[in-house]
């Protein structure tokens, strides 16, 4: 529940501080005090609405699921919306995105103005149902959380086999590419270091004919050689260093090794340079082609027998899905055998309320977690969108009521601009009834300008305008009195208007 509200500089409200009680808060108060911009205020600080408000607190009593959003919830939690330059929003002194804040508060706060139909989801039909079959069927919740575990495991089984379909439908391009790949490494069969060696013979063998050439003269140094030993030695002078040098000439010489050049294949060698060049190039390296090599023979050995793993799946699959199937058969029979007593009781507040008759109706859907079951509902044929926003108002009031008594709990804020607008005496009363049964589960705050409505709240706060101010003011019963006489003779109080206003306050 909402515990305070503080406003600062928005519109025409200075500054107000308010604190609430549990139950239903009614707001009144002559047109244009201020009592619907109040009521914007409250939605803006949960970024369900826009304000141009300095500063909007609220202290909220309710443990909110925030964790995803990197906020912890505490006992009493501060909403809080700043506008300098631009308008900030925070929880608990912890800044926060507009839209994230108001997916957090919307699962306390239900505003009853806008035009949803949230109310009337499947899961939420359906939870009631299920909520009423259990009070009769002590076994029936215990069955409903067996139905649930077992889609789970059905749904995963279901996931996994659609996965190998879609392999197996591209199984035959996959094992193609696969063979290609094992085909086209193994046909050049690469050894580590071959691709190194046959390049440094390319190079020689590039060079043969020059260096036969080169050599061919040089061997006048061998011719030369006995003369210049002569020299040295006639000169007095060591030869040896000669000696040794030509020693290690001719050793470089016969190191070549030409002569086993001329039985190389040199076509076969460009071509065997080309093979393994075309590896390099794919696949980066003669190392990694073939460990990609030993990769791709794993795979298709795995494609080879995915129909194996299939026809194992296919048979959990089968077994499953009629188990699931007799259990949502089970579900839907439960289910309609409550649909009507929740038509019945949905339709007694719709006739407190003065509303038409609804139809409710159980129709087939695909399988998911909730079922089979697809819950409509049907108000003269007319659509929800089509409907006014009091009727739609009148109607979501309907439900949550029913709601409420089926499942004996509720939790949250509702808040109502105008419910009994243009309705009867008669039939703001009966708002006013049905509100009060509401009340005990949640906190309700709603403008009023019928006095039957406003008699029955917890607490009744007045909203006067005085000059360009408006303020808010928490009235007590002899405040009250005078308050719900203006609303029903206007201006001039009469003592007929009085003593209305106390049979209403007393009843």
């Amino acid at each position: 529940m909402i515990e305070r509200l503080l406003i600062k500089e928005y519109l025409n409200f200075d500054s107000v501080e308010l604190k609430f009680k549990e139950g239903l808060s009614v707001f009144t108060g002559v047109s244009g005090a201020g009592k619907s911009v109040l009521m914007s205020a409250i939605m803006a600080v949960f970024g369900l609405k826009d304000s141009d408000a300095k500063l909007i607190e609220a202290d909220v009593e309710y443990k909110f699921s925030a964790e995803e959003y990197g906020i912890e919830s505490e006992q009493i939690n501060t909403f809080k919306l700043f506008r300098d330059k631009a308008t900030r929003y925070f929880i608990n002194s912890q800044a926060i995105s507009k839209k994230n804040l108001a997916s957090i508060a919307k699962e306390h706060i239900k505003y009853l103005s806008a035009k949803e139909i949230n109310e009337f989801e499947n899961e939420r039909f359906l939870n009631l149902l299920d909520i009423a079959e259990s009070k009769k069927n002590g076994e029936f919740l215990k069955f409903k959380q067996e139905f649930e575990a077992k889609f789970k495991e059905f749904d995963q089984i279901s996931k996994e086999l659609q996965n190998i379909i879609e392999d197996e439908r591209r199984i035959e391009e996959l094992k193609e590419f696969a063979s290609f790949e094992i085909s086209k490494i193994e046909s050049v069969s690469p050894k580590v270091g071959e691709f190194e060696e046959l390049m440094e013979i390319k190079k020689r063998l590039s060079k043969k004919d020059k260096i036969n050439e080169a050599w061919s003269r040089a061997e006048a140094v061998f011719h030369a050689e006995r003369a210049v030993i002569d020299a040295l030695n006639i000169s007095d002078i060591d030869a040896s260093f000669f000696e040794e040098c030509m020693n290690e000439l001719r050793i470089a010489r016969d190191n070549l090794n030409m002569d086993e050049l001329e039985d190389i294949d040199i076509e076969g060698v460009l071509d065997r340079i080309e093979a393994l060049n075309s590896l390099i190039r794919r696949y980066a390296s003669i190392e990694e082609a073939l460990e990609l090599l030993q990769k791709r023979k794993v795979e298709l050995n795995k494609y080879e027998n995915i129909s194996f793993e299939k026809s194992l799946l296919e048979a959990k699959f089968n077994a499953l899905k009629s188990e699931i199937n007799d259990m949502s058969s089970k579900l839907t029979n439960a289910r309609s055998e409550n649909l009507k007593e929740l038509e019945i009781l949905i339709n007694s507040y719709l006739k407190e309320l003065y509303m038409s008759k609804i139809t409710l109706k159980i129709s087939p859907k695909p399988l998911d977690k909730f079922g089979v079951d697809e819950v409509s509902l049907s108000l003269n044929e007319t659509n929800l969108k089509n409907l006014s926003s009091g009727e739609l108002n009148r109607l979501r009031l309907a439900f949550i009521a029913s709601e409420t008594q089926i499942s004996g709990s509720g939790n949250g804020v509702i808040i109502l601009d105008e419910i009994d607008a243009n309705l009867s005496g008669k039939e703001a009363m009966s708002i006013a009834n049905v509100l009060l049964n509401l009340a005990k589960f949640y906190q309700i705050f709603a403008i009023s300008h019928q006095p039957q409505l406003s008699s029955k709240a917890n607490s009744h706060f007045l909203v006067e305008r005085h000059g360009e101010e408006s303020i808010v003011i928490e009235l007590e019963n002899s405040e009250r009195i005078s308050e719900l006489a203006r609303m029903i003779s206007g201006e001039k109080i009469t003592n007929e208007a009085l003593n209305f206003a106390r049979q209403l306050l007393e009843s």
